[in-house]
């Protein structure tokens, strides 16, 4: 990485990137680190975990360049936070359960930014990343609100609160629909299934990507089935089409 960015015989490319501008590909690396795992290609999360890592070299190098960190700081750097956020594993302490575990881990995290000397009453929601996808902004947000007691008691509660929305959404369709209002009541709606899915223990991202996959397999089993007879999507009507997505669907139940 430091030759790639050497002025002296660099890469032009490599030379002209900076922070904000690599940070897209750090983002869209981590993603497709989560898309091997989710198809479980070994092969392919190791390839992708390495260009995962040379993101982390790209920014260190960049920072190295200015005189703020080298890659030797990052990693020096989460071995000590690694280290303080488990005293079951390296210290004195005891954790009977990955819950109590991630309890003292959100504690400690607090301890480390009471000593960075972030002020009492800066909001619980404050460093919650903007960049983030926004469903799982979405649960950060509520687990961070969850942990003062702002949080529906049961799963109960959260389904009722889905079906509220829904139907506050029907009203503002039926009324005409206002584009403003549409949204925002569309975001309500979603921000409750992501609260469902968070009392469920289910990563929406996760869940949505599957859904996604599912879709996609289905519909391009659509395509071929189509294909095979001379015919295109458009060539055939919505009943045809509907009908080839639910063999699709006995076809995948079959095969489980």
């Amino acid at each position: 990485m430091a030759k790639l960015r050497n002025p002296d015989g660099g890469c032009p490319w490599d030379l002209e990137q900076n922070f904000a501008t690599i940070a897209p590909y750090t983002i869209e690396e981590a993603y497709e680190v989560a898309d091997a795992i989710e198809r479980g290609d070994m092969a392919d999360l190791r390839d992708e975990l390495g260009d995962l890592l040379l993101q982390v070299a790209f920014h260190a190098q960049m920072a190295n360049e200015v005189g703020t960190f080298a890659f030797e700081d990052v990693v020096r750097a989460i071995c000590e936070k690694m280290i303080r956020r488990h005293p079951h594993v390296f210290g004195d302490e005891t954790a009977g359960s990955a819950g109590a575990v991630k309890g003292r881990w959100d504690d400690i995290k607090d301890e480390e930014k009471a000593a960075k000397g972030k002020p009492a009453t800066e909001s619980i929601l404050e460093d919650v990343p903007f960049a983030l996808p926004a469903l799982t902004r979405a649960v950060k947000l509520q687990n961070r609100a969850a942990r003062v007691g702002f949080d529906w008691p049961s799963t109960v509660e959260v389904l009722d609160k889905l079906n509220e929305e829904m139907l506050e959404l029907s009203e503002e369709l039926t009324k005409g629909g206002d584009p403003d209002r549409l949204e925002d009541e569309f975001g309500d709606l979603l921000f409750v299934y992501a609260n469902l899915a968070r009392h469920m223990k289910i990563d929406p991202e996760a869940a949505l990507r599957r859904a996604n996959a599912k879709f996609s397999r289905r519909f391009k089993h659509i395509e071929e089935r189509l294909l095979a007879s001379g015919r295109r999507p458009e060539e055939s009507t919505l009943q045809e089409m509907d009908a080839l997505w639910t063999e699709a669907k006995l076809i995948e139940r079959e095969a489980k």
